[in-house]
């Protein structure tokens, strides 16, 4: 068994020059924290994995695909593997519960 303490977690994201923090990563998962400031651009590509956020705190809008949708506390997002996504007009800083399922990156083919 492993307990994270979310405030934990992102008082440690917040205080890096990087924003994404993998904090678990088992067989079947992965888990981070992903951290934008407003009116950053959101630089993700399509993953090779299911993806869900829990959207912590901040507020954006949110695209998968063709659809957008506004986002803040307490939005759940589910992208399914290969689509194409990101947040976009971020007017308050962002900070994002993210799950992969199977782990990030475990489905990517080698180069």
């Amino acid at each position: 068994m492993q307990i994270f303490r979310l405030s934990d977690l992102v008082e440690k994201i917040s205080r890096s020059d990087r924003p994404w923090l993998e904090f678990l990563r088992v067989s079947s998962l992965s888990m981070g924290v992903y951290h934008l400031k407003a009116g950053q651009a959101d630089p993700q590509r399509p993953h090779t994995e299911d993806e869900a956020y829990y959207v912590i705190n901040g507020r954006a809008s949110f695209q998968a695909g063709a659809k957008r949708e506004a986002v803040a506390p307490g939005s759940l997002i589910f992208v399914e593997r290969n689509v194409q996504h990101h947040f976009f007009d971020i007017t308050e800083d962002l900070t994002v519960l993210v799950f992969f399922a199977p782990p990030e990156g475990s489905l990517r083919k080698s180069d």
